[in-house]
């Protein structure tokens, strides 16, 4: 995932993806239409040509992918393309095929182009991590649901005892007053309908509050459920790419936790210096996101997403012997060097093992 020639297909994407919305959006307006017809007809031809290749190998690659490799390559085709996003994939090239049958019931279906905004869910953890927490949380969801219709109907039978004498056209039947209800419950309140007794602006004001407990119940479940979801992600991330150093690689599970809640984050912008040549030690950095180039007589070298550097100043308790600066936007995880000293005294045979570790990088130095 860190090639840079996959980061480009997938920034290359993501810009075709909001250059078609954008198509759509624009495209609903006359005077634009008219006025670029040839230029809306070439973006949904080269975006449906590359939607097509972008199925048609992913379709083929499927065996390839690790949930379906136990299976037959038609077999693992076909589950791949029963997968919700595989079908958002499909939905969204539709309309490339369909504009060429001038059936004007299926005009309606070129809507169907705006599912390519959908397709952004594969490229966005925070869409993906949402719709994960959306549904984990499905049964407490559906539990709110039938809560709010529960409540409107409620509401809607009170409101029609209340009111159907003086309003019959808006509240004289339980179904037209499940409009006001669902309305206000909703804190719409478009006031087309509106209660004129006292005891209907008593019951109209119960409802209203009734309305916002209703909100605020699905907002406060997937709120929490999202921000679980993103800690769970960090929380595997940064377990992975701790095992993946080889510092640690031979901690076991009990270890790796206790290095993890003495790690604290930092955020660079490119060209922003982290550790300078000949101050003190104070941390060693491990790299989430990201590159920093570590600045050597001759070459620089240039380290990546779990790589780690600064350790060699630490363990050796001496000064920075290079400078290490960010090439780009980059995130990293420090361990402070009293932290590390604690874990090795803590923990001989690590201590063994992390000075081996050390003295075989110490041919490349890396601050």
């Amino acid at each position: 995932m860190n090639d840079p020639v996959v980061h480009a297909v997938h920034f290359g994407l993501i810009l075709l993806i909001v250059v078609n919305v954008a198509a759509v959006v624009l495209e609903s307006v006359p005077s634009i239409r008219e006025g670029h017809s040839i230029l809306f007809l070439g973006i949904e031809i080269v975006s449906g040509f590359i939607f097509t290749v972008e199925y048609m190998a992913r379709l083929w690659c499927a065996p390839e992918d690790p949930p379906f490799q136990h299976m037959r390559p038609w077999r693992a085709r076909l589950r791949w393309a029963m997968h919700p996003q595989s079908i958002v994939d499909l939905l969204a090239i539709l309309p490339f095929y369909l504009a060429y049958w001038n059936v004007e019931g299926l005009r309606t279906l070129l809507l169907l182009r705006l599912f390519r905004f959908f397709k952004l869910a594969r490229y966005s953890p925070g869409l993906a991590s949402l719709a994960e927490a959306i549904y984990a949380e499905r049964r407490a969801l559906l539990a709110c649901g039938i809560i709010l219709i529960g409540a409107m109907l409620l509401a809607a039978s009170v409101m029609n005892l209340a009111e159907r004498e003086v309003q019959p056209d808006k509240f004289g039947t339980i179904p037209e007053a499940m409009y006001w209800a669902i309305v206000t419950l909703t804190t719409v309140g478009y006031g087309d309908a509106v209660p004129v007794t006292p005891i209907g602006r008593v019951i109209a004001a119960v409802t209203a509050v009734m309305g916002l407990i209703m909100l605020a119940l699905p907002v406060g479940i997937v709120a929490s459920a999202f921000s679980r979801e993103i800690h769970r992600r960090d929380f595997v991330v940064t377990w992975s790419m701790v095992a993946r150093v080889p510092l640690f690689a031979d901690l076991d599970a009990h270890d790796i936790a206790t290095v993890m809640q003495c790690l604290r984050s930092r955020s660079c912008i490119p060209g922003e210096v982290i550790v300078r040549k000949g101050d003190e030690a104070h941390s060693m950095y491990l790299i989430a996101s990201g590159d920093v180039e570590v600045v050597l007589p001759g070459e620089p070298v240039r380290l990546g997403p779990g790589d780690f550097f600064g350790e060699m100043a630490i363990l050796r308790r001496r000064r920075r012997s290079a400078t290490v600066k960010a090439s780009t936007h980059c995130r990293l995880l420090i361990l402070d060097a009293n932290d590390l000293h604690e874990l090795l005294e803590a923990n001989p045979s690590i201590a063994e093992h992390i000075h081996k570790v050390a003295q075989a990088r110490g041919g490349r130095k890396t601050s």
